[in-house]
């Protein structure tokens, strides 16, 4: 999980693409939140709404006592892209590296848009190799407006050309650094509910599932097809019970309603009896500038 150049101080596994909530900024606080004695005894850890892998890359790194950990995403493409770098990174940087050479190749924005969209076509015909399509996803997802991974109800990808000046677009170094890490992750495919089978009192779970809109013009959680709604959301709730009744424990992110609407109680009551926690996060997805910024967000777990 260390990679050492030139004698630099070592640099650890990070997130290799930038996805709607993911938890870089909150991983001080994450962190505090963790149960005191999870450095003791060996455990499994589970992530079930994978995303970035923030919070994954740096429970790696603080726990080496991780005897194993499992992470799981309802997108395939996610899924893919974290088996490529878990059994193909040579292929999958060899994939972006012509990628980069081919968008540096004309400075001109014109040119580059259309690249983009030629891009975008062959993600969304997904019919290249698995390396490949990863690598289109990263370049996408690295050029691309905002750093968005949105897909309409067909499943393509349709965000616009971003107009980056200089995107890194193959961060080798990177790659190769969560390719170690990932060596010692169980990955998975699927809903989160199909995780039961890892309800033992030496599990912990950190849940970090599309947050529930705090408004009806902040719905962003296009993650899939399919979406997430409220029946979602109680769902999740009735196997963080099976997870307290068995001995887990567990962490869950998710958005505060009352940022919009104080007389919104639907978290409040849904975890009530629970330790609900109220931490300062800045919004940084949003079509409009002026709408982002700190807003509250909902720590919750079944521990003190």
């Amino acid at each position: 999980m260390v990679y050492t150049t030139h004698q630099k101080k070592p640099v650890t596994a990070r997130p290799f693409l930038k996805w709607a909530g993911g938890k870089r900024q909150l991983l001080p606080v994450i962190t505090d939140a963790l149960p005191r004695n999870l450095d003791q005894d060996s455990f499994v850890y589970v992530e079930p709404f994978v995303g970035s892998g923030a919070v994954l890359f740096r429970m790696l790194h603080h726990f080496p006592n991780i005897e194993k950990a499992v992470i799981n995403d309802v997108n395939e493409d996610l899924i893919d892209a974290y088996r490529t770098v878990q059994e193909e990174p040579d292929a999958l940087i060899e994939a972006l590296q012509q990628l980069e050479k081919e968008y540096y190749g004309n400075p001109e924005d014109e040119f580059r848009q259309m690249h983009y969209q030629m891009v975008r076509e062959l993600f969304n015909g997904r019919s290249a190799s698995r390396a490949k399509h990863t690598a289109y996803l990263i370049f996408l997802n690295r050029t691309c407006y905002n750093g968005l991974y949105r897909v309409n109800k067909d499943n393509q990808f349709n965000v616009p050309f971003g107009k980056h000046k200089n995107p890194k677009i193959c961060n080798e170094a990177n790659i190769r650094l969560v390719h170690e890490a990932l060596q010692k992750v169980e990955i998975r495919l699927g809903d989160f509910d199909a995780l039961r089978d890892l309800v033992t009192p030496k599990a912990f779970f950190y849940f970090d599932p599309p947050y529930k809109p705090i408004s009806s013009t902040a719905s962003f959680n296009a993650y899939s097809q399919n979406g997430f709604g409220d029946g979602d959301q109680e769902r999740l709730k009735a196997l963080c019970d099976k997870l307290h009744k068995n001995g887990s424990r567990w962490m869950l992110s998710n958005s505060d309603p009352k940022n919009e609407n104080p007389e919104n109680h639907f978290f409040d009551e849904l975890y009530g009896g629970y330790h609900i926690e109220r931490v300062k996060a800045r919004r940084a997805i949003n079509s409009r500038g002026s709408h982002r910024g700190e807003i509250s967000e909902l720590l919750i777990r079944n521990y003190d």
